[in-house]
């Protein structure tokens, strides 16, 4: 047997320190999915949670800290108006539903975006999940909702400026350390992987001021189809990497 043929897992605790941290997945492909069975788009949709919770198991069981999943987004309020009442309401069971399971893995639940734009139901039930896991010390599952990567920096921009009139900040003060402490995901380390399921080459407004650094990891296929294997596979490619953060490589600069 080569080293190319050895379980991932067994491949990525041979480097541990190269583990990634944190981990932000764009969950990609749902309605090709269902289309492609000559189902509804929902039951792509139905078919991701599945996806959503052997990954969630998958990174609790190798040690990521934290794992982001772009859930929904700003834009997805324009799609039909039965498919995002189906969406929320996938959502909201899905949390309903899943949440011993989050206390018996140790694993905290946060949101990240205008979480204030859904409604008072959906947004009560989020929060109750919230608080329940507030206390599990294992990885860390935030849930991107009603989120925008350029909204996230307005926002931001609007509540510096506010500090800075009330005589808060010092504008010399503003820094990139500081810039960060006013976006949604204040208190969290910049993604080492992002992964794109579906093909797609593009980052869609998702954390566009934290993945300046980020590795990519574009896998054709489709989110539902997407578990434990794709998972450790993208680590393993990312373990392979040289992070360079603008610098010369040791052979570079040797």
């Amino acid at each position: 047997m080569t080293h190319e043929d050895t379980d991932p897992i067994i491949r990525i605790k041979e480097r541990p320190e190269r583990m990634p941290a944190h981990i932000a997945i764009i969950m990609d492909g749902n309605g090709r999915w269902a289309a492609a069975r000559n189902k509804p788009r929902t039951f792509g949709h139905e078919a991701g949670v599945k996806a959503v919770k052997k990954v969630v198991r998958a990174a609790g069981e190798i040690g990521i800290k934290y794992l982001t999943l772009y859930t929904f987004s700003i834009e997805n309020w324009s799609r039909p108006a039965e498919e995002v009442a189906a969406l929320m309401a996938l959502l909201t069971r899905t949390t309903q539903n899943e949440i011993q399971e989050l206390m018996d893995s140790d694993v905290k639940l946060i949101t990240t975006g205008r979480i204030s734009g859904l409604s008072a139901v959906r947004r009560r039930v989020l929060m109750d999940a919230v608080e329940q896991t507030s206390g599990n010390r294992g990885l860390v599952l935030n849930l991107a909702l009603n989120y925008g990567g350029r909204t996230e920096i307005l926002d931001a921009v609007k509540a510096i400026s506010n500090s800075v009139k009330a005589g808060i900040i010092d504008p010399h003060e503003i820094d990139e350390e500081l810039f960060s402490d006013f976006l949604y995901t204040a208190g969290l380390p910049d993604p080492d992987l992002l992964i794109r399921t579906s093909g797609e080459r593009r980052i869609s407004n998702f954390l566009l001021w934290q993945t300046s650094y980020t590795e990519l990891h574009i896998i054709d296929t489709l989110w539902p189809d997407f578990g434990r294997e794709e998972l450790f596979e993208a680590i393993v490619d990312y373990q392979k990497r040289d992070r360079r953060f603008g610098r010369l490589s040791k052979e570079e600069g040797s």
